[in-house]
């Protein structure tokens, strides 16, 4: 099974081949997780890779990853443009992250199946990223909307707690540490990030709600969206997910299946 590790050539593009991928599963998933920030994405993208075999491939580590490595990430005309955007406070445009997609392509038809992880944001990214499933063969088998109400969103984020060296992510409430303000794991300080505190979650929960709207009406439509109470533990959570997968996924194999069926001659 595909690890979370094994990413290379969704982290790097180009030319770039994954790690020791292992054995495909029998069933590939191809799956898209949408959600407010402080949902529990990452949490439960964990699981889902775990559970399905799954590549994550999440657009955040792709600019992680970047800025880690910015003398390798300049090899991409693209991605230099994005760290440009970064460098200078913006928001990376629907056409610089498009950009940054299609140099990956080869991971939408990965044999493994993925979990699409911040990408699409926008409704145009959103008909991009069909345009360029219908290049590359796989269809969407789900599109997972995790949702929580607000007041569940802000005392998630506004617990938790990032260590200062090994970047760690605690919470309080949820996940505490054995010693209050220092991580388990390497012993660093650790600190509530500004970005997470109640009055900047308000302005990224705004930001998001102003362009998901069409994104999940884009999705509806095609028939393959299910919202996903996101309010409970972890483990409630992913078996809400579970569920709603193993009742309601693969709606395109349905309707293959009732196509056959109805060609069928009788018996």
């Amino acid at each position: 099974m595909l690890r979370k590790g094994d990413r290379t050539a969704w982290l790097k593009g180009g030319r770039a081949t994954c790690i020791a991928p292992g054995p495909f599963p029998k069933r590939p998933w191809y799956l898209v997780l949408l959600g407010p920030p402080g949902v529990g994405k990452g949490t439960q993208a964990d699981k889902l890779v775990e559970t399905y075999g799954a590549c994550h491939l999440s657009t955040g580590e792709i600019f992680r990853a970047a800025c880690r490595n910015p003398c390798e990430a300049a090899d991409s005309p693209v991605m230099r443009a994005a760290l440009d955007a970064m460098a200078r406070g913006e928001l990376v445009s629907d056409e610089i992250v498009i950009e940054i997609i299609r140099e990956r392509i080869r991971c939408l038809h990965c044999m493994h199946g993925f979990l699409l992880d911040g990408f699409p944001r926008t409704v145009e990214q959103a008909r991009v990223l069909d345009q360029l499933l219908e290049q590359v063969g796989p269809r969407l088998d789900a599109v997972i909307l995790l949702d929580a109400p607000e007041e569940v969103i802000i005392q998630r984020l506004s617990g938790r707690r990032v260590c200062r060296r090994c970047k760690a992510s605690w919470h309080v409430q949820y996940k505490p540490t054995r010693v209050d303000g220092i991580c388990d794991n390497c012993g660093g300080e650790l600190f509530l990030r500004d970005d997470d505190r109640p009055e900047s979650v308000k302005v990224r929960l705004d930001a998001y709600r102003n362009t998901i709207g069409p994104v999940i009406d884009h999705y509806r439509d095609s028939g393959v969206l299910h919202v996903v109470d996101a309010s409970g533990s972890p483990e409630q959570v992913f078996a809400n997910i579970r569920a709603v997968l193993e009742a309601e996924g693969r709606p395109w194999e349905k309707t293959l299946d009732e196509a056959a069926a109805r060609q069928a001659p009788p018996a």
